[in-house]
């Protein structure tokens, strides 16, 4: 082979190289490469990551921060499970409408993502509270929350059905849950992660949910509505109800400013920045 073909080839590999690199961390944000992937990113980034994306205050509370409070606003004090809460977006226009008067809890795996969620909602206390652990397996039992949102997060998960089943699992029947799907351009260059419309709306059916109704929103998202099917009344409205320990499976928590502890077995989960770390735990 030619000096002139080897360079060839060589820019030929570089270019498939820099189109993959592309792909895989930039679009698709490691969605392929795995959850310890996916979590790596969103940590590096974690301090850019609002400047990045850009929001609009006014069109985060007109799309979900007012319809959401408007619609939870008839249950008494509803528990909402924010899945993927990042930056805590979701709590910051959810939290400052005057018709919800619920609590938030936040889960994600990205920890410096979190240590900004709870710094922009210190200001609601206990109204908001931020869980350090993976969501694939949620720490709930069945039919335990009002609501569960899932923004912008199951095509970067590593089986976007199965978290959304998840997400069912955890919401009581008659709750509500939002979520977006992914679509247009961007949403067919990750195959086997995202669903068309029909295919979402069959997939939600399937879990269980009803009255589904796909709305426009960004170029890249649908916002979708959905109801689990049936009907139960709210039975807690707050963490230390609704956590299962990892140690023991039970839900008797003793909480102070350090740490939340099981009553039953003492296993011990520090909360450090107002981050309860999940992922971490040692015997008292």
């Amino acid at each position: 082979m030619s000096g002139t073909a080897y360079a060839l080839v060589i820019l030929a590999c570089v270019g498939i190289l820099g189109v993959l690199f592309y792909w895989q961390i930039l679009l698709a944000e490691g969605a392929y490469l795995g959850q310890r992937v996916v979590t790596w990113l969103y940590d590096i980034y974690a301090a850019r990551y609002d400047a990045i994306k850009q929001y609009d205050s006014n069109m985060e509370a007109l799309f979900l921060g007012i319809p959401l409070g408007n619609t939870l606003s008839g249950y008494p004090a509803p528990l909402v499970l924010d899945v993927g809460t990042g930056t805590g977006r979701l709590a910051v226009v959810l939290l400052a409408e005057p018709s919800f008067q619920g609590r938030l809890i936040g889960i994600d795996a990205s920890l410096p993502m979190l240590e900004i969620a709870a710094e922009k909602n210190r200001s609601y206390g206990d109204r908001a509270i931020f869980l350090w652990r993976d969501a694939l397996y949620l720490p709930f039992p069945d039919g335990c929350f009002d609501c569960v949102t899932c923004l912008e997060m199951l095509e970067f998960t590593p089986s976007p059905e199965q978290q959304l089943a998840e997400a069912v699992r955890v919401l009581r029947p008659g709750g509500l849950l939002l979520t977006t799907r992914r679509r247009g351009k961007s949403a067919l260059l990750m195959p086997g992660k995202t669903h068309s419309r029909i295919a979402f709306t069959a997939l939600l059916e399937y879990l269980g949910m009803e009255d589904v109704s796909i709305q426009a929103w960004q170029v890249e998202y649908n916002l979708v509505w959905a109801v689990k099917a049936g009907s139960s009344s709210p039975q807690a409205n707050f963490l230390e109800s609704v956590l299962i320990c990892q140690t023991c499976g039970c839900t008797d928590w003793q909480r102070n400013g350090t740490d939340l502890a099981c009553r039953v077995c003492g296993t011990v989960y520090p909360i450090c920045s107002r981050v309860i770390h999940y992922q971490n735990q040692g015997q008292a």
